[in-house]
C-alpha cells in the first residue's frame, strides 16, 4: 500500500521550516524513528542535510543522508522512510538518475515506504517533471520521473492576479499549454496544502486547496479535504 505526503512547499510565510505541516508529518510517519533524507536539490547537500536533522530531532526522528552510491543505495533499500526535499526539480532528478538511485526510490515508494515529498521531492512524484516551475539548470537523462500519482502535480501554485501589471504568462496559461501537447491532468497545488496518499486514498490537505487541470475543460476546484482519486 503506497503512503505519501506531498507538500506544495516545506516553509509558510512567517513560520519555521515544515512547521506548518509537521502535525500531518507526525501522523504520517507514526512509530518511524529513522528516515532517509535526499538533499540532491540543492548544491550543499551537507548543509541541507543537517538542517532536515535539527528540524526531525525535535520529533524524535534520526536522519541519515542519501548518498549517489552504493552506500547511498544499501541505505535506501533498508530505511524505514524518506524525505525528498525541495530545491530544483532538474538537479535532483538528475542525481536520482545518473546514481541509479530512481528505480530503487520507486519500489521502495510503491512498496509501502511512507514517502514525504516537499516541492521538488513533490515534482518527482508525478509521472514526469514537465510541470515544474524550475529552470533547468542542468539537463537530466530524461523528464520521467517516479509516477506514484497518476497526474502531475505543479507545487506552490499561484492563482492569477487580475490587479498585477504583469505581462508575462501566468501560471494557468503554462499549464493549458502543457495540456495543449500532454494527456494527465495536473494538481495546481497552492501554498501551504499538500496530497495524502494511502492506498487508493488520495486526499487534499493542508490551507487554501488546489486547481485541477484537464485537457478540453474548464478548470476545476478542490477544498481541503477533497478526495483526489477521481483525477487520473
Amino acid at each position: 500500500m503506497k503512503r505519501l505526503l506531498l507538500l506544495s512547499n516545506s516553509t509558510n510565510f512567517g513560520g519555521g521550516y515544515l512547521d506548518h505541516a509537521i502535525g500531518e508529518i507526525r501522523d504520517f510517519f507514526g512509530p518511524v524513528k529513522r528516515l532517509v533524507f535526499v538533499p540532491f536539490a540543492l548544491f550543499d547537500h551537507d548543509g541541507y542535510l543537517t538542517k532536515a536533522r535539527e528540524r526531525f530531532a525535535a520529533e524524535g526522528i534520526e536522519v541519515a543522508g542519501l548518498t549517489p552510491d552504493a552506500a547511498g543505495r544499501r541505505l535506501l533499500e533498508s530505511t524505514e522512510a524518506v524525505f525528498v526535499g525541495g530545491g530544483n526539480t532538474f538537479r535532483l532528478l538528475l542525481k536520482l538518475q545518473s546514481s541509479g538511485l530512481l528505480p530503487v526510490l520507486r519500489d521502495r515508494a510503491r512498496g509501502g515506504m511512507p514517502y514525504l515529498g516537499a516541492s521538488a521531492g513533490t515534482n518527482i512524484a508525478s509521472p514526469s517533471i514537465k510541470t515544474t516551475n524550475d529552470m533547468p539548470i542542468v539537463q537530466p537523462e530524461s523528464f520521467e520521473a517516479l509516477g506514484l500519482v497518476p497526474f502531475q502535480i505543479n507545487p506552490h501554485y499561484l492563482d492569477p492576479d487580475a490587479s498585477s501589471a504583469h505581462m508575462g504568462e501566468t501560471r494557468e496559461t503554462r499549464l493549458r499549454e502543457y495540456l495543449e501537447e500532454n494527456q494527465a491532468p495536473v494538481v495546481g497545488l497552492r501554498e501551504g496544502a499538500w496530497i495524502r496518499v494511502e492506498g487508493d486514498a488520495l486526499t487534499l490537505g493542508g490551507s487554501h486547496g488546489a486547481r485541477i487541470f484537464r485537457r478540453d475543460a474548464e478548470p476545476e476546484e478542490r477544498r481541503p479535504g477533497d478526495s483526489l482519486a477521481d483525477i487520473c
